[in-house]
């Protein structure tokens, strides 16, 4: 059967069909962006400490200290206070000894109004529902990634997308509403299952319905860098939204502006075609024609395409695919199993390092918005470099220079904190790059009849990364440095790793199995046996 680009290639490179479907797909990641992202807020300790004792006069006399000075005269940390007793004269005053805080916490709403740890005093022996809180979320993309990638590949991508998209919608609604932590832990993974799946089914599906030329753009510049637009959005709504279940309410809204969509975006036509369903394929390609004001042919595929297609319903294009498939060939499971680890790795570290950007010296605000500007910043750098230098050599040296100049900071003094977060900062710079190139590489590197499970797979081991990034960040609290050298020393193996993958660029996207491109130490070998 001829190259489905081939066949297609009557539509033009970028038509209004085109520029259209770019568009749409593109804008559907800012929710993902923003919803990915929320959690920092949300979660965010603001400075506390405990309640005074009821029976202290503290609470009328100290109205107009401020928070920090209060805290110090309460107690000598956050988790417990000076004992109060009756002097001579009757008078309630504090002494050296010390008690847990009994009568709970005083938080301070000088940042926030509330956030889930105010709402659920989760500080002190509570502290670890933090980082569970944000693993939950993960955990749900997690699951999500594993559901829908096989449910993409069997039903279609549309279907999948826009119904992961109403779930992430819905989700947060009832969230904001939440009574109790229990209740908004369930809640955030079912928000998680429904967030990064659109994400990747979206990007399958533009992938898929766009030509060869336009893919890079459409990963990279469209798909990426409105994702790190959702994300920029978070610290400008949480400026002005200091409450979290009001924060929660708005991400929401996308979602709602989506549902027209469904009339307007197509089910992928190779995907169609790959099931044998010609003629929906046949009428979703000369609906595009007639967008992009080109004649169709009369016959898109012509009758040998079509025999060649029956010809095979035994073995590739007919055949229900498995994850087994991932790794039942030697190729296939050597770029499953390496995959595997980069997405992990870079998953752990991109969402460590933006979730530690809290805990960074100054505004946090204005911290979060600096790191989302990286990102953009690196979305369009690799947009820039991925037409002009090879898919392994790019991963490999973004990967390196993460490691490089994460692993420095564990050397720099504490009084030097500006250098250390500007080498963070670099560090999520070159992070971000090497993960949305991520998927793009691995995007190109899959066969059509398993990509998108295949990509389920990898997202899948990436939200294990992300699972266990917040108990990374929670060793912070015990060593500032700690996560940093965990991050550093990551990166530079991925980036060993990543080398060994064989370069895409300017290749067509393989539809079957044995189409693949090797990896290259097997293909080395093969070449030197012969």
């Amino acid at each position: 059967m001829r190259d489905f680009d081939e066949i297609t290639s009557f539509l033009g490179e970028f038509g209004l069909f085109q520029i259209l479907m770019f568009l749409l797909l593109s804008a559907s990641s800012i929710p993902n962006g923003y919803m990915g992202m929320i959690i920092v807020f949300l979660a965010d300790v603001p400075e506390h400490h405990c309640k005074l004792s009821i029976n202290s006069e503290e609470n009328a006399t100290d109205q107009g200290i401020p928070f920090h000075e209060k805290s110090s005269k309460i107690g000598p940390d956050t988790c417990s206070r000076y004992k109060l007793t009756k002097n001579s004269t009757e008078k309630a005053e504090f002494v050296n000894d010390t008690e847990s805080c009994l009568d709970g916490w005083v938080f301070s709403t000088e940042i926030y109004t509330s956030t889930i740890v105010s709402e659920w005093n989760l500080v002190c022996d509570n502290a670890w529902k933090v980082p569970l809180s944000i693993s939950v979320f993960f955990f749900g993309v997690l699951i999500g990634s594993i559901v829908t990638g096989h449910l993409s590949d069997r039903f279609g991508r549309k279907p999948v997308f826009f119904c992961t998209m109403a779930i992430g919608t819905v989700m947060p609604l009832i969230q904001a509403t939440s009574v109790t932590w229990e209740m908004f832990c369930i809640f955030n993974c079912l928000r998680g299952l429904g967030q990064v799946s659109s994400f990747i089914a979206s990007l399958v599906l533009g992938s898929e319905i766009l030509s060869k030329s336009t893919r890079v753009h459409f990963t990279l510049l469209g798909h990426c860098v409105c994702f790190g637009l959702g994300y920029c959005c978070v610290p400008l709504f949480a400026y002005f939204i200091r409450g979290w279940r009001m924060l929660l309410v708005t991400s929401a809204i996308p979602g709602f502006l989506y549902i027209p969509m469904w009339w307007v975006i197509p089910e992928s036509p190779r995907w169609l075609v790959l099931k044998g369903r010609m003629e929906e394929a046949e009428t979703v390609i000369r609906k595009a024609a007639k967008l992009n004001r080109v004649p169709a042919p009369e016959v898109i595929f012509k009758a040998s395409d079509c025999v060649e297609l029956m010809q095979n319903k035994g073995d590739e294009e007919q055949k229900t695919y498995s994850y087994m498939d991932l790794i039942r060939t030697t190729n296939l499971r050597n770029i499953t199993v390496i995959n595997i680890c980069l997405w992990a790795a870079c998953s752990m570290i991109f969402y460590g390092l933006s979730i530690s950007t809290s805990n960074m010296n100054g505004n946090v605000f204005l911290n979060h918005l600096i790191s989302a500007g990286m990102e953009v910043l690196a979305y369009v750098a690799t947009w820039i470099l991925a037409s002009r230098v090879p898919r392994p050599i790019m991963l490999f040296f973004t990967l390196l220079f993460c490691g490089i100049t994460l692993l420095p900071i564990s050397l720099i003094p504490e009084d030097m904190d500006v250098i250390s977060n500007v080498l963070a900062m670099l560090g999520k710079l070159s992070v971000s790059g090497s993960y949305s190139f991520l998927y793009l590489f691995s995007t190109e590197l899959l066969p059509t009849v398993v990509r998108n499970m295949g990509l389920g797979v990898y997202a899948t081991a990436g939200r294990i990364g992300s699972l266990l990034c917040p108990y990374v960040v929670y060793i912070g609290l015990y060593s500032k440095k700690l996560p940093y050298v965990v991050f550093g020393i990551m990166s530079i193996v991925a980036a060993v790793l990543s080398i060994s993958l064989p370069d895409t660029k300017g290749c067509e996207l393989p539809d079957s199995i044995s189409q693949a491109k090797p990896i290259k130490c097997f293909s080395c070998k093969a070449a030197a046996q012969s």
